[in-house]
């Protein structure tokens, strides 16, 4: 599993000229899934991921969390982030899970989510998404579920 996690000062997902998610301050949040990924590694990326202090302080130091600044989540899936580039020059995306095992998997870090953080707002899984968003920093982190386990 992976998670790209930009600091927003606002971010949006629109589908069909329509915006379906919407956020201020908070976290974009890329969700990529593999098959072999599991509930127990979901719950282990989300608690790294609302618990992460990179937000300012008084001093101007990364060291508040989501919920210290009263953040938001924009959950965006993004199979793309398993794309395989090692032969010639158009991706290969096998690596990335199988649609309705990685929806679901979607499906249960949004619900996951929406326990411990008060604004939760998503794309639509498997859509043709524009992606908006005024980036904070810019500060973007990549989570691999390979490197925190």
């Amino acid at each position: 599993m992976k998670f790209v996690i930009q600091r927003v000062n606002s971010a949006s997902v629109t589908v069909d000229g329509e915006i379906i998610g919407a956020i201020d301050k908070g976290f974009l949040v890329l969700i990529g899934v593999a098959d072999g990924d599991t509930k127990e590694i979901a719950d282990k990326m989300i608690h790294k991921l609302v618990g992460l202090r990179i937000f300012d302080d008084a001093e101007g130091k990364t060291n508040l969390s989501l919920d210290q600044v009263d953040g938001s989540l924009l959950l965006v899936s993004q199979f793309t982030l398993y794309a395989n580039c090692k032969k010639g020059f158009r991706p290969s995306f096998i690596d990335a899970g199988a649609p309705d095992f990685a929806n679901e998997m979607y499906e249960y870090i949004i619900s996951e989510c929406k326990k411990v953080v008060p604004n939760v707002q998503c794309g639509s899984f498997g859509a043709d998404m524009k992606v908006s968003l005024l980036n904070d920093g810019p500060f973007t982190i990549v989570l691999d579920s390979k490197e925190i386990m």
